[in-house]
């Protein structure tokens, strides 16, 4: 069970089921990420597997994750003319939001007495896994357990994106987007694609635009 390949093997094929899974509920809460985590520990638990067998490979797909950040330069690059045209609404809100979160997440988190190597994991709990990774590695802190709580950040913002633009009386579009996308990341952009064009469009580029500022204020802070 050593090999790498158990590893690897095992995260396909229940990510795999978990998006077949999505597909067919078409639910916000049949998350594939969950469902894979969740199919991961059944196996491990039920054949009594142990754990650095299946990290033999986890940990090589880890690995990968800080070099598909470079897609989202990609990603601001399609969108330009959308970029040009908000540079300044998008700018100012991802900054803001970035701010928000971080500074309420670190100060909830040490308001509730929890350890500061959990602190460090959840400071970047509303940016893309793949950065939220990447940060957390240099903070000292717990990737799955940013892993985690990336993920739920990001289905509460995938559910509850549509009714919190109605009961705060967002009407821009623009904004909603911006809005989703810095504190949603990739789970939140997918529920703004189905609200309409300009949501999605500024949920998309707000993911980079918040990875980054995240990236510096969380260098500043630690």
């Amino acid at each position: 069970m050593a090999d790498p390949l158990f590893g690897i093997t095992l995260s396909i094929v229940a990510f795999g089921i978990g998006t077949r899974i999505r597909k067919k509920t078409g639910s916000a809460l049949a998350n594939p990420l969950i469902i894979a985590m969740v199919l991961v520990m059944l196996v491990l638990v039920v054949f009594d597997i142990p754990l650095e067998a299946y990290e033999a490979g986890g940990s090589f797909i880890t690995f990968f994750l800080p070099p598909v950040t470079t897609v989202l330069a990609l990603s601001i690059y399609r969108q330009r003319k959308v970029l040009q045209a908000y540079l300044i609404p998008i700018g100012a809100g991802t900054l803001t939001g970035s701010i928000v979160a971080i500074a309420s997440t670190i100060f909830l988190s040490r308001a509730f007495g929890l350890e500061e190597i959990v602190v460090r994991s959840l400071a970047s709990k509303s940016v893309t896994a793949a950065v939220a990774v990447a940060l957390t590695d240099r903070l000292g802190g717990i990737p799955a357990l940013t892993i985690a709580s990336t993920v739920i950040t990001g289905m509460t913002g995938n559910i509850l994106a549509p009714y919190l633009g109605k009961i705060f009386g967002v009407t821009d579009k623009v904004a909603h987007g911006v809005g989703i996308g810095t504190s949603s990341h990739a789970l939140g952009t997918s529920r703004a694609l189905k609200l309409g064009e300009i949501e999605g469009s500024m949920s998309s580029i707000s993911i980079s635009f918040s990875a980054l500022w995240t990236t510096l204020i969380l260098a500043f802070v630690f």
